[in-house]
């Protein structure tokens, strides 16, 4: 069982795809909680084209740029 929490409500569903998809379809910050893990974020971002996503958000997420200071400077 998992159970996909929004800012005002709260649903709960028997698998992960059905979670990850009402997620998406809730179209908001979620937490998705299931026996063994926690994941929150918003969920839908299937694409990023020209630096935006489907819903013309800037896309600036870079990998690069979350590593610290102290792992720089040893790469």
């Amino acid at each position: 069982m998992f159970k996909v929490i929004g800012k005002n409500v709260e649903y709960e569903v028997y698998s992960l795809d059905d979670a990850m998809f009402l997620a998406k379809k809730m179209n908001e910050f979620v937490s998705i909680k299931g026996p063994d893990f926690e994941a929150v974020g918003k969920f839908g971002v299937d694409t990023v084209k020209d630096g935006k996503c489907p819903d013309g958000v800037a896309y600036d997420w870079n990998k690069a740029s979350r590593i610290g200071r102290v792992q720089k400077e040893r790469v």
